[in-house]
């Protein structure tokens, strides 16, 4: 081999060399180019998430402020009639002060129920967990309800087994059964039944409640679980809802390792089928 052989051996190594660096740079630039766009990607969902709690937070304030607006002005009115008039009728001050009571009642239920979506929200591995006996608080709530349930004539059937028990935050808990229930005892309409059953599916418990009222239109079904949502808003203060009890019951059963869902019932009425994990694991530990 002469020195001409070397030096093309040599050149077409060269070649090689700097043809694989090269192509490892494309490799790398392409790699970094798909990273930049990642980045970009992360950077622009995270705006648009910034974005919409900040539009959560102001709807949110702005519902808030509207509720509280409300009972807040029938008070002031009611309280400043019987101030400014001394030498009002006894019986008129009477009505007056039973309305302005039932109006205070409606600001302290609107304020629990924000506080306990405020705990959920913001601090849910501080909930104190214990063994809950789901069928004994369906008991209780039955027994609770049954004067109005009978004034309304409607009839509640519990198909619970006798031991349905899950780990979880009793308040919470309660909430979702008792909700559910005051949903079906305000709307479902007079001489409604109301149905809750259960079946063990392992790890969780699935739960169907439902009612064979009037109902709830399709199209409303999607958002019946957001705040404030209200499907006859009219009709919906008139009952004293909140507006927050559906979306006290979505986040009840989220925490508690569960999936709920609304659609309607065989035969017409709104039923609610939901899980709830029988072991409780902190949604911001796993």
């Amino acid at each position: 081999m002469d020195w001409s052989d070397i030096v093309l051996w040599l050149l077409i190594a060269a070649v090689a060399a700097i043809m694989l660096l090269y192509l490892r740079l494309v490799r790398k630039n392409r790699r970094l180019r798909q990273l930049a766009d990642e980045a970009n990607r992360l950077r622009r969902k995270a705006a648009d998430e910034q974005q919409r709690n900040r539009q959560l937070k102001q709807e949110m304030t702005s519902n808030i402020a509207h509720e509280l607006k409300t009972p807040v002005a029938s008070i002031l009115g009611y309280t400043d009639t019987i101030l400014d008039n001394p030498d009002i009728a006894a019986e008129t001050k009477q009505q007056f002060i039973q309305r302005t009571n039932a109006q205070a009642r409606r600001l302290t239920a609107l304020l629990q129920d924000i506080s306990t979506l405020n705990r959920m929200d913001y601090a849910p591995d501080m909930l104190a967990m214990e063994r809950i006996d789901i069928s004994r608080i369906m008991a209780d709530i039955a027994e609770e309800t049954a004067l109005v349930v009978g004034t309304k004539q409607m009839r509640l059937n519990n198909c619970l087994p006798e031991d349905v028990c899950v780990q979880g935050n009793w308040s919470l808990v309660y909430s979702i059964f008792r909700n559910l229930m005051d949903n079906a005892i305000n709307y479902a309409g007079n001489g409604a039944s109301i149905e809750i059953s259960a079946e063990d599916q392992g790890f969780h418990w699935a739960f169907t409640f439902r009612d064979n009222g009037v109902g709830v239109p399709a199209e409303h079904l999607p958002r019946i679980f957001e705040r404030f949502y209200r499907v006859d808003k009219g009709r919906s203060r008139q009952m004293g809802g909140t507006g927050l009890g559906l979306a006290i019951v979505k986040n009840a059963v989220l925490l508690h390792g569960g999936q709920i869902s609304a659609k309607k019932a065989d035969g017409g009425g709104l039923q609610f089928d939901f899980t709830l994990r029988k072991q409780y694991v902190c949604p911001t530990c796993q």
